[in-house]
């Protein structure tokens, strides 16, 4: 499907019935082929886990019952889903009345399964359930005052380089710094990345550096996360390797792509600016 058909960017009505057909799936594939994987085979395992914030629908007798989703959709999936239209799919659910929280879960996920092309599970939390929302996640440090000479704003794959000695070791790297922008809107979407490695030890600097790098590419999250682990892959040949985004919220979505060369999930966390 061509993106000028999605509703990202345009004026759209607000659902008052329930509507599957909001949804509007974008194919992975291309996005594969520009980085070089050809159709159906890549190097990681992964998924993508999108945590929606304004889940509502109406319990028998008309009362509201409000919640927050945990969506995760795999990345071997034919098509991520544009978040716009995922936000117009969950508000059509508002006037809907569902005789349980299960019925629902289990509405949402043949829907979304349908449209990403695999199965897709989500999880309903109470909005009343505590919590706690990190800085970063615990055990990894933080990248962002290390120093970068010529600093650009444009992609630069070659900013990565590994230290000179090449010494194996495994470390937790983080930055705050990520930034992208949307292809279609061209608005900013603000990120946390996380970089977990077991390899050649990498330059501190140059990461930073290829990071700040995204700062005017016009991807969406997913894609950005696929390139980063793809590009480490290719430069710096590690043994182990796990990328994982978590971008700011947005419509009441926040969207965090893992990608691993390790069979798991992305670990359900929630960061100060989700």
């Amino acid at each position: 499907m061509a993106l000028d058909k999605a509703p990202l960017g345009k004026s759209s009505e607000y659902p008052d019935q329930y509507n599957p057909e909001l949804l509007f799936p974008v194919p992975r594939d291309d996005n594969r082929r520009r980085i070089g994987l050809a159709d159906g085979r890549w190097p990681w395992f992964g998924e993508d886990l999108w945590q929606a914030w304004e889940v509502s629908w109406l319990r028998p007798g008309g009362v509201p019952a409000v919640a927050w989703a945990e969506i995760r959709i795999p990345a071997a999936s034919a098509s991520l889903i544009e978040s716009k239209s995922l936000k117009l799919y969950l508000n059509s659910l508002n006037q809907m009345t569902c005789s349980s929280s299960a019925q629902l879960v289990g509405l949402i996920e043949r829907d979304l399964s349908s449209a990403a092309g695999a199965a897709v599970s989500v999880a309903l939390h109470s909005v009343d359930e505590s919590g706690v929302a990190h800085g970063r996640p615990e055990g990894f440090e933080l990248i962002d005052d290390e120093p970068v000479a010529d600093v650009r704003y444009d992609y630069c794959p070659e900013a990565l380089t590994i230290e000179g000695g090449a010494r194996v070791v495994s470390e937790k790297l983080c930055s705050h710094l990520l930034k992208s922008n949307c292809p279609v809107t061209g608005q900013p979407d603000w990120g946390t990345v996380t970089v977990e490695y077991t390899g050649p030890e990498l330059s501190r600097s140059g990461l930073l550096k290829y990071i700040v790098g995204f700062r005017q590419k016009q991807d969406f999250h997913e894609h950005c996360v696929e390139t980063l682990f793809t590009d480490l892959m290719a430069r710096c040949q590690p043994s182990e390797l796990t990328v994982c985004a978590r971008y700011t919220r947005r419509g009441g979505l926040d969207i965090n792509p893992w990608r691993s060369t390790r069979a798991g999930v992305a670990p359900s966390l929630r960061l100060i600016r989700q």
